[in-house]
């Protein structure tokens, strides 16, 4: 662990930085593609099954990319996955170039770059642990949370920049460029692997049942595990009514929604901002289930505005997405901090993997349920639920007492035959 606090912000953050830029290239080409399958199909089953292509490969694999990290090469495995975006993008420079895309092309390139991106984020997320001090590890989850919300706000208009300025070739090259950038930092970088002690060799299949046996004997993760989905299949509900809710509850225009997203992906920076600055209160559960609380409590409001308050709702829909980074930060850094490292990508690729299952059950229910009963009420169940679960959590023991729950003993626990 000395090793670990020697020199950690250099080290990180260099690291950081190549994949901060590798990110922007990536959001650059989903712009990209989405404005060019819209200009050129006009077809919203198109645009689905494209974000269908991005999905399901994270979804259906995330479990199984979770195992392959916790058992290889961490540092090889960013370069790996990088790698394999980068090369499914150049596909798409040269048949762009070559005036042969066709949409399948397109469909297939986002399904690479998905299970690339899937074993990135996995191998970078359990790989923070490793590199960063504990007590640091809320304030980089913040500085993360705001990355992700900045780049929401300048990728999009960069994106039409570029794309009235170069052919679509050229901007899928600048991602190519980007992933080269952080691929050659990483080769560059030392990444510590997690200590596996004497432990047996095992096989994929035994790695696998291990991370869900750590899961089950840990009643305090399953507990968090359920608030995450719950949470997930609430907010994944409202948030594709959004533009609704603009035009037929506020009357508002194509002017005015584009103020809502930007001003919520400004709040998105300034929580991540505050949290990397601030770095929660000294138990992060408390600033986890506090922020879950407020969250809720500002989608409720926004439920509850009459049509002639749109531009209240502009700002209290800027400090829900305030509080999003520091709930969401908050129990990203509670995680790392007390699941074993030799643990993490199974662990957090489990959670990802479930909480995104919900999602399309969410969608399938909210268009009905909001036409039926309208889209207040959507917000105003999605707040209600929110601000209960994260005030319910105060008064589960095994929730307030995660941080301190014993690792060993539930590693223990997960490798013992039952």
């Amino acid at each position: 662990m000395e090793e670990t606090n020697k020199n950690w912000a250099v080290r990180f953050y260099t690291l950081w930085t190549g994949q901060a830029l590798s990110l922007l290239g990536s959001q650059l080409v989903q712009f990209a593609i989405i404005w060019y399958l819209t200009q050129t199909t006009n077809s919203a089953t198109t645009l689905a099954t494209a974000s269908m292509m991005g999905l399901l490969p994270q979804v259906l694999l995330s479990p199984f990319i979770g195992t392959w990290v916790d058992r290889g090469n961490r540092r090889l495995i960013l370069m790996f996955s990088d790698g394999i975006v980068a090369i499914a993008t150049l596909g798409l420079v040269l048949l762009f170039a070559t005036e042969q895309i066709q949409v399948w092309h397109i469909y297939a390139a986002l399904f690479i770059r998905a299970v690339g991106g899937g074993f990135h984020q996995s191998a970078f997320g359990a790989s923070v642990v490793l590199l960063v001090p504990k007590d640091h590890l809320a304030r980089v989850q913040g500085f993360n949370q705001a990355l992700n919300g900045g780049l929401n706000i300048i990728s999009a208009p960069l994106g039409a920049f570029l794309l009235s300025v170069l052919p679509m070739q050229g901007i899928l090259a600048i991602d190519v460029s980007t992933a080269l950038l952080a691929i050659s930092i990483v080769f560059f970088t030392q990444i510590p692997q997690p200590e596996r002690g004497e432990k047996k060799p095992s096989t994929f299949w035994q790695d696998f049942r291990e991370g869900f046996r750590y899961i089950m004997a840990w009643r305090g993760l399953v507990i968090l595990l359920g608030l995450v989905m719950v949470i997930n299949f609430f907010f994944s509900a409202i948030e594709p009514l959004t533009p609704l809710l603009i035009t037929n509850h506020f009357k508002g225009n194509a002017s005015q929604l584009g103020w809502w997203l930007s001003l919520f992906s400004l709040g998105v920076v300034l929580g991540g901002l505050l949290l990397g600055i601030w770095g929660g209160f000294k138990r992060k559960i408390i600033t986890a289930q506090s922020g879950l609380v407020l969250m809720g409590l500002f989608a409720a409001i926004i439920g509850f505005l009459p049509p002639n308050m749109l531009w209240v709702g502009m700002i209290v829909n800027m400090l829900f997405g305030l509080t999003q980074p520091i709930v969401n930060g908050s129990y990203g850094a509670t995680l790392q901090g007390a699941i074993a490292p030799e643990m993490q990508g199974r662990v957090f690729s489990f959670i990802f993997s479930a909480a995104m299952l919900v999602s399309p059950l969410a969608l399938m229910i909210s268009g009905p349920f909001a036409d039926r009963f309208g889209i207040q009420i959507m917000f105003m169940i999605a707040g209600g639920t929110c601000m209960l679960m994260g005030a319910a959590g105060f008064f589960i023991p095994d929730v307030m007492d995660f941080e301190n729950s014993s690792k060993d003993k539930v590693a223990h626990a997960a490798v013992e035959p039952s």
